[in-house]
């Protein structure tokens, strides 16, 4: 049987889909945490306790285990884990794309001077610091722009400013977030920069795909319908197939595909987010993982085959092509969160799971809990899934259904 090192944060929303995937596939699971699981000493070679913000150590860690255990694949199923999981591929031998590329998606800056080094569509930018005096950078800014912090995902700290002072208040606010212990451990030196945009008026468009071999499947193309214009920029619906032109579709993945060969990625999941307008195609953000949340769900190949199977697959040396996405329109909407408070209740889910189309509807977050919106926060309520012929009655269902939610969140 098969063995594979699965590094899965613990605020991971990817933990159950991988374990069943590796279940389905009858591989041998161990899950590398940062944080030490109970019944770890009892069983053994099961479970393994990584520091991911320190990926020397946890690279040596995953080496001396592989030692008593050998692995036959390592896969990091979320942002903060795919650095360590390709470098601890390297010194296991086993395939994996070059440490040097995945270091750069890791990195907003970074990946916004490897793209222009490769001469591909892309904003004014400029790295600045965050003690900077935002008025002094506010003035040789071009307006309106975009402020983001280099190393977080998920829209986590991204503030669209239209002006000095939108500009000065965005600075201070991510400045803010950024000065949290553990974001700062976790960024490390990168804690101390922000990335400052030209902001890029556009549809915006995000694709999944699986690499191999340096050949790119496309395996979803989602449209992202609401308007995403800031101030923040908290995502909602994702729905797929496209309803994109031909030629704007065939335009977004020749640009992906020139962006991957720029950086070097060559193998594995891929996650790429972008917006078109008549001035070509602009890559947002090129990511070595797959989609993230709980949004995969939407997603079913073949008969029945999950995206975290694809992926376990490839990691283990399957060569055969990825299965074609299933027929049919399909959706999802990440429950927006309205405000800070704690969690009191959601109603309305009988209601909502009623709506015609709607095929789940999952609360992420427990009651009793504490949410945050965006920019701070890193959590969505939940997610509702819809699936119908075309990609219309899927967009319908999902709107549908959220108007019958409702969320009593009480001041804290």
């Amino acid at each position: 049987m098969p063995r594979s090192l699965l590094l899965i944060p613990t605020a991971s929303y990817r933990a159950k889909d991988f374990l069943e995937a590796a279940r389905r596939l009858g591989v041998e699971v161990v899950v590398g945490g940062d944080r030490r699981q109970v019944l770890e000493a009892a069983v053994p070679g099961r479970t393994l306790t990584l520091d991911f913000a320190e990926p020397d150590s946890a690279v040596a860690t995953i080496e001396r285990f592989a030692q008593r255990y050998p692995l036959d694949a390592v896969v990091g199923v979320d942002e903060e884990t795919t650095l360590v999981a390709t470098e601890a591929a390297h010194r296991l031998g086993l395939p994996a794309n070059p440490v040097e590329s995945v270091a750069i998606t890791r990195n907003k800056f970074r990946l916004r001077r490897r793209l222009a080094q490769a001469g591909l569509p892309g904003p004014r930018y400029e790295r600045v610091r965050v003690d900077d005096d935002p008025r002094a950078l506010a003035s040789r800014v071009q307006f309106p722009c975009v402020l983001k912090p280099t190393f977080l995902s998920a829209s986590r700290g991204v503030i669209r400013a239209n002006d000095p002072d939108e500009f000065t208040a965005a600075h201070a606010r991510i400045a803010a977030l950024l000065a949290d212990p553990e974001l700062r451990r976790r960024g490390g030196d990168e804690a101390r920069y922000l990335l400052v945009e030209e902001y890029v008026p556009g549809e915006e468009f995000a694709l999944e795909g699986l690499l191999a071999r340096g050949r790119l499947f496309v395996l979803a193309l989602f449209d992202k319908p609401d308007p995403l214009e800031g101030p923040f920029f908290e995502e909602t619906i994702y729905l797929t197939p496209s309803r994109a032109c031909a030629e704007t579709q065939r335009r977004i993945v020749s640009v992906l595909e020139c962006a991957l060969r720029a950086i070097g990625i060559t193998e594995g999941p891929v996650h790429a987010e972008m917006r078109v307008n008549g001035n070509g195609v602009f890559m947002l953000e090129v990511a070595t993982r797959s989609i993230g949340g709980h949004c995969s769900r939407v997603l079913r190949f073949g008969a029945g085959t999950s995206l975290e199977e694809l992926i376990l697959r490839h990691a283990l040396g399957c060569e055969s092509p990825p299965e074609e996405r299933e027929s049919g329109a399909a959706g999802v909407m990440m429950i927006p969160t309205p405000r800070a408070g704690i969690l009191k209740s959601a109603s309305g889910l009988e209601a909502a799971r009623q709506v015609t189309g709607v095929d789940r509807i999952e609360i992420a977050i427990p009651i009793g809990q504490r949410v945050v919106p965006l920019p701070e926060g890193n959590r969505y309520l939940g997610f509702i899934f819809a699936r119908a012929a075309t990609p219309n009655p899927v967009e319908t269902a999902l709107r549908q259904a959220h108007r019958r939610l409702a969320f009593d969140i009480a001041s804290e």
